[in-house]
């Protein structure tokens, strides 16, 4: 576990470098939801950093870095497309609203929360950097981290492809996306996410102590379900045209085959007494 300290301070500098500089472009074009964009890049530098500070070049590490560098980048350029041209995030405004305004607030609320959840989320390729090799049947729980989080990257990214075709269509203008896979769960990307980094903890787990990291995507998994993703995110779209009856037959968080639409009963005279 040697360089586990090291690691994890250059980590967190590196992290704050990131975060300062998306602070700094987000004054500039006037909206704080590039943070966004950073998201995935910041994880992307951890990963990389992490065995280039601990001299642990393994296989292990360069299977990480791989699979959160492809998770990263894409998800960081998916969220630069979906931004580019749009205001602020409602989101953001409610949050900052709450927090009452101004530089601080913003500072505080926005940056430096998503730095310390970047840095305590990434705590898995931290210390996977600083654990010996994996070996025995560590080398088989490896591999079905790695299929998990492959297969969680997919699911996301799918997911985002699907919804971005809908909306190129001026046909679905004001429809609820509820065709692929958000048929079957309300939140593909954010249930995609979760697998991500679930299987980065199992890669992770496959030599001690990575085992002990389990908070890492436990965090991850409360931001994407309630505190920044789905819950919030459905604030804003239970007022829309179809949403209950969507959300009566598909699935919250886990994928599921869709519930069949019950029609409404059709009156009858017992029921207008």
């Amino acid at each position: 576990m040697s360089g586990l300290l090291a690691v994890s301070g250059c980590a967190l500098v590196a992290l704050a470098v990131v975060q300062g500089v998306t602070f700094c472009v987000g004054r500039v074009i006037g909206r704080y939801n590039v943070v966004d964009v950073a998201w995935g890049i910041g994880f992307v530098v951890v990963a990389w950093l992490s065995p280039v500070v601990t001299g642990h070049a393994d296989a292990r590490a360069w299977l990480l870095a791989a699979i959160v560098t492809v998770w990263g980048v894409r998800l960081s350029w998916h969220m630069w497309v979906k931004s580019a041209g749009r205001g602020e995030d409602p989101r953001y405004i409610d949050l900052l609203e709450r927090a009452g305004g101004g530089t601080g607030a913003v500072v505080c609320r926005i940056f430096v929360v998503q730095g310390a959840a970047q840095w305590f989320v990434s705590l898995p390729l931290q210390v996977s950097a600083a654990a010996g090799p994996s070996a025995g049947s560590g080398v088989f729980v490896a591999a079905a981290g790695a299929a998990l989080a492959v297969a969680g990257v997919a699911f996301e990214a799918s997911g985002d492809r699907q919804l971005r075709t809908f909306k190129a269509d001026p046909a679905n203008r004001g429809k609820i996306m509820d065709r692929g896979l958000w048929a079957w769960t309300r939140h593909p990307n954010y249930f995609g996410d979760a697998c991500t980094w679930w299987g980065v903890w199992v890669i992770a787990a496959s030599a001690w102590p990575g085992v002990l990291t389990v908070l890492s995507p436990t965090l991850m998994t409360y931001f994407l379900v309630y505190a920044t993703g789905a819950r919030l995110l459905e604030r804003f779209m239970c007022t829309r045209a179809g949403w209950s009856e969507y959300a009566s037959r598909t699935s919250f968080f886990v994928p599921r085959p869709p519930r069949r639409s019950v029609p409404p009963e059709p009156p009858t005279k017992e029921n207008h007494r």
